[in-house]
This record gives C-alpha cells, sequence and structure tokens, in this order.
C-alpha cells in the first residue's frame, strides 16, 4: 500500500489523503478510509508540507489541528477534488448520460406531449432517472427547483439558455352535439348568445382575440366555468358544456377524431405560442441535461 504514496507524483491523491484527515481527524481514521497505513498517511502530509515549506498539522498525542495554513489548503484542496471529481463525471457522461433529471412542465402539455415521450426516452438512456413534476406554477431553474422547465410565450430575461421546442396555436372549439343544440356562430358576435368557457389564471387573456382579414380586434366573452388548463377546457367542452378557446395540442385527439370541431377558423388571428426548454447552459452543462432538450427538439418540432 505504502508504494503507492511514494514520489510525490500523485498530487490529486495527496490532495485527498489530507482532505481525508482533516475530516477523520487521525492518520489511522484517514487510512482506514482510504485502504493506506497510517504511516503512508503521515509521509503523504509530511511530503506536503515540506515542499510547501509550511506547517499545515499540529500534532498531538490526542489530536490533530489544522493550521491556518492547514484551512486554506483544506479549502483548496476541497474545491481541487470537486472540479476534477465534475470533469470526470462530464467526460464519462458523454458515453453514457446518467443522474437524476428534474424536469418541470405545464400540467396538460406535460401529460399530453412530453409523458408520452419519456418511455422512448428512458430505452435510449437506461442511465438517467428521469424527475418529472407537471404543474402551472413557475419553478426558478436559476436556483436548481429544475433542471430542464418547458415554458409557453415570451420568455423574462435571464441568464438561462432557452432552446426552441415547437410552436402552438390556438383554436375554438366545440362539440358537434352543443352546435346542434344552440346553433354554430358565424360571426364573432354570435358568441354573446353563447356559454364560452375560459381560463382562470391571471395571465389568460381577458377577451379573446379575432381578425376580419383588415384588422385585428378583441371581444369580451362570459360564460359559467373556468379553469386552470386547457386540457379541462377542452374535456368539457367535448361534453357539450359550451365552446371554448384553447391551445391545439390540448385538443389533438379531440378534433382528429371528431369529438370536437373548429369554430369561427376564417376569424383565427392566428396568434401562437413559442415553446421552449429552459436550463442552465454553458460548458459544464450536465450532458444528461443536453440529451434530453435534444430529444424533445427532434420529437415536438
Amino acid at each position: 500500500m505504502d508504494a503507492k504514496m511514494e514520489g510525490g507524483a500523485d498530487r490529486a491523491r495527496s490532495l485527498e489523503v489530507f482532505a481525508a484527515v482533516a475530516a477523520q481527524g487521525s492518520f489511522s481514521a484517514a487510512g482506514r478510509v482510504l485502504g493506506l497505513t497510517p504511516s503512508a498517511v503521515s509521509r503523504t502530509v509530511d511530503r506536503i508540507e515540506a515542499r510547501l515549506g509550511v506547517r499545515l498539522l499540529l500534532r498531538t498525542t490526542r489530536a490533530l489541528t489544522l493550521t491556518a495554513e492547514g484551512q486554506a489548503y483544506l479549502g483548496a484542496a476541497r474545491r481541487i477534488l470537486t472540479d476534477l471529481d465534475d470533469a470526470e463525471q462530464a467526460i464519462a457522461d458523454q458515453g453514457a448520460p446518467r443522474g437524476r433529471l428534474r424536469v418541470s412542465a405545464a400540467l396538460s402539455h406535460g401529460r399530453l406531449c412530453i409523458v408520452p415521450l419519456l418511455g422512448e426516452f428512458a430505452r435510449l438512456y437506461p442511465h438517467i432517472l428521469v424527475d418529472i413534476s407537471l404543474s402551472d406554477s413557475i419553478v426558478d431553474v436559476a436556483a436548481g427547483q429544475a433542471d430542464v422547465a418547458i415554458r409557453f410565450g415570451p420568455l423574462a430575461d435571464s441568464g438561462l439558455t432557452a432552446r426552441k421546442l415547437g410552436e402552438n396555436g390556438r383554436v375554438i372549439v366545440a362539440s358537434p352535439d352543443y352546435l346542434a343544440r344552440y346553433g354554430t356562430p358565424r360571426v364573432p358576435a354570435d358568441l354573446h348568445d353563447h356559454n364560452c368557457l375560459n381560463f382562470n389564471f391571471r395571465r389568460a387573456e381577458p377577451v379573446w382575440p379575432f381578425c376580419d382579414g383588415q384588422s385585428d380586434y378583441a371581444m369580451t366573452v362570459t360564460g359559467n366555468i373556468e379553469a386552470n388548463n386547457g386540457e379541462t377546457l377542452g374535456q368539457l367542452a367535448a361534453a357539450g358544456v359550451g365552446i371554448t378557446r384553447v391551445g391545439a395540442f390540448s385538443v389533438a385527439d379531440e378534433l382528429a377524431d371528431g369529438r370536437l370541431v373548429p369554430v369561427l377558423e376564417e376569424f383565427n388571428p392566428g396568434d401562437i405560442e413559442v415553446i421552449h426548454a429552459v436550463f442552465v447552459g454553458g460548458a459544464n452543462t450536465p450532458a444528461r441535461v443536453r440529451v434530453f432538450v435534444d430529444f424533445l427538439a427532434e420529437r415536438l418540432r
């Protein structure tokens, strides 16, 4: 074992030994953690002190105490060892990305568009643990509350990196049964005679926008049910409760099988929301984040 420590060539190993001594409080305890003899640990510390020309540890029969220089050296040693671990993990990740990946997505879009893709992603990257949370609350990615967040619409200025995943158009829909009972609106003003289902959160539009081919305008609509996500509003519309205006993704299946039909399409202003993945970018972005964002961009575009 002692031969490992000879020559002083392994500086990283020396740092590891010194950090272990500081953490364990004795040469013998550090040796047990590292699989070295107490004498090998002691000689390593002696070599570090000789090279630096300062005393790092005060040795007594009862304890080891760090000097001021020892405290400074310990802080530097821990930073270097952490950086080394991060660098090795980043290189290792290139071949097989691994680790926990925390993903935040909106309730409806996550359930309808993100969750169905996770099975394929898990097969492609079996060493990544995907930890997904669906909520319409905005998480703070910069503060470490998530590794990747899926965001709709304009993004606030920040130091985060954003990758465009796609666009979401909007559509006014109703069920054939509802239209058979209450009539099909031919112009936007006809909506005053209909039960218009709306969003309840503050960032929702208080009015529905329209375009008549010459100008854009908006009109206030009313109804007796509000909800916080388009999937719920689409479900209510498919049940014949009323007419709603939602993101096209949230009613794609219902439109495809005829449970819902588009209404007033000739007055659709064509407004869209851009969908982004936001994350902490830079050279040290973990490979698990990069491959997940690349995967979503490929599947959702």
